[in-house]
């Protein structure tokens, strides 16, 4: 059985698991403001471009639950600026300006006070969220014939139920393999510098009972080599519309590892990952992170401290290395029309 990695509290704030404390403990936290929910999404407690979405749509929710009686234009006011903070507390994910802006084209076209807008905010984070747990079926369905029985499959950084409202995105099909009683086994990535391969996905199939091998990110050459792989599965941040994708960072030198020893390689992401306004990867913006991550393992360096570190949060992977995208529409190639 999967995870549920985010819900709302009993008091309506935004309840998630904190990623950063797995795999030692499994922590819940209700976050009771858009400002908290921000911190969240910037600090990886909530990750994952899917959930990122989810998470700044509640927030917005929880954010303005003080303004229910306040006038239309002082609610809308206080909206607005919810929705550039949260917009600005990661850049690459496309998912958390999407959910941002159907929000507030939603308060926009909702007639009354406060009170009725907060009400129909309400029903339509909660329909992202609903939406967002039958799209991550429907891409699993769409892969799961790529997952035949006895398949040996790579993934990278954490495409699953921790990223998103309902099985993933990358790992949906390797949900829904498993559920068919297929024998399988996944190969995950420790995904340096913070190791979401490593706590996360390996934490998530092994609660799962799916079998998987944690690897070093530089074993994955070693192992296509040897022929033990039957395909990678990778998720996205954002899509251009010519089939460029932004992921975590390693991803593109396993694309191109993949080309070359002739392995499948498909990216899974929901439809709304693919951004219509970029032609290609050039226009992605990357996050750069804090150096520290590099330089630090669960707190303690690894590194002189006076070193430089470079940290930029993702990769972009050209079209060219693409098998094929496996979306919520079923699996295509690229380039994409009109999303």
């Amino acid at each position: 059985m999967s995870v549920q990695a985010i819900a709302w509290s009993p008091t309506g704030a935004v309840r998630i698991i904190d990623q950063r404390a797995l795999p030692e403990a499994r922590i819940e936290r209700d976050l009771e403001s858009a400002e908290v929910v921000a911190a969240a999404i910037r600090t990886l407690q909530v990750r994952g471009a899917p959930l990122i979405g989810i998470a700044a749509a509640m927030g917005l929710v929880a954010g303005t639950r003080e303004l229910r009686g306040a006038p239309r234009e002082q609610f809308l006011a206080r909206l607005g600026q919810l929705v550039e903070l949260l917009a600005a507390a990661r850049p690459t994910a496309v998912n958390l300006r999407w959910a941002l802006d159907r929000m507030a084209r939603v308060a926009a076209a909702t007639p009354g006070d406060g009170s009725a807008i907060w009400e129909r905010l309400h029903a339509e984070a909660t329909a992202i969220w609903e939406e967002d747990r039958a799209m991550c079926r429907r891409i699993g369905e769409a892969g799961l014939p790529l997952v035949p029985d006895g398949a040996k499959v790579l993934t990278h950084c954490n495409a699953g139920a921790l990223a998103t409202g309902g099985i993933g995105t990358a790992l949906a099909p390797i949900y829904l393999a498993h559920e068919a009683g297929r024998a399988l086994h996944v190969f995950v990535d420790e995904t340096r510098p913070v190791l979401q391969g490593a706590r996360l996905t390996a934490w998530e199939l092994s609660h799962a009972g799916i079998p998987c091998t944690l690897i070093v990110d530089a074993a994955a050459g070693s192992l296509m080599r040897q022929a033990n792989v039957d395909l990678v599965l990778v998720g996205a941040d954002r899509i251009a519309v010519n089939g460029d994708f932004a992921n975590k960072i390693g991803t593109y030198p396993l694309a191109v590892l993949a080309r070359h020893h002739g392995v499948p390689f498909y990216c899974a992401a929901p439809s709304s990952t693919i951004d219509a306004s970029l032609r290609d990867g050039d226009g992605i913006p990357i996050e750069q992170r804090s150096p520290d991550e590099v330089k630090t393992v669960a707190g303690r360096p690894v590194a002189p401290a006076a070193v430089a570190a470079l940290n930029p949060a993702f990769d972009v992977t050209p079209a060219r290395y693409v098998t094929g995208y496996i979306t919520d529409r079923g699996l295509r190639k690229a380039p994409f029309g009109e999303d």
